[in-house]
């Protein structure tokens, strides 16, 4: 009597892709562990050595940055200013040096031939 499949079961193609799932998520799973990124936030497009796309861990661009770093600057001197840190205004700059030397010296240029 010849071997005839069973019409009521999967299919070999329906197989395969149930492995490959599960294949797929056992794979996730243990990289989740591996990495510690919130599952959130690899919702939100973090991978390992990239930040989220949106929300609070998002990254910040460029012009955002500058921005913060403006009002960070503004802020320490408000508190500067609370604390009584005197600020040197009329302080020259650092301009007095006369000895700036432009060029080599000669001691260099005397093994140069």
């Amino acid at each position: 009597m010849p071997s005839v499949k069973n019409p009521n079961g999967p299919s070999k193609n329906r197989l395969a892709a149930r492995a490959a799932k599960a294949r797929k998520t056992s794979q996730k799973r243990s990289e989740e562990g591996k990495h510690k990124i919130a599952k959130i936030e690899v919702r939100r497009g973090a991978r390992p050595g990239i930040l989220p796309t949106s929300g609070p861990n998002a990254k910040i661009s460029s012009k955002k940055a500058r921005k913060l770093q403006k009002k960070l600057g503004y802020a320490m001197q408000r508190k500067a200013e609370a604390e009584g840190e005197a600020v040197m205004a009329d302080a020259p700059a650092g301009e007095e040096e006369e000895d700036v030397r432009e060029g080599p010296d000669e001691t260099e240029m005397e093994g140069i031939q």
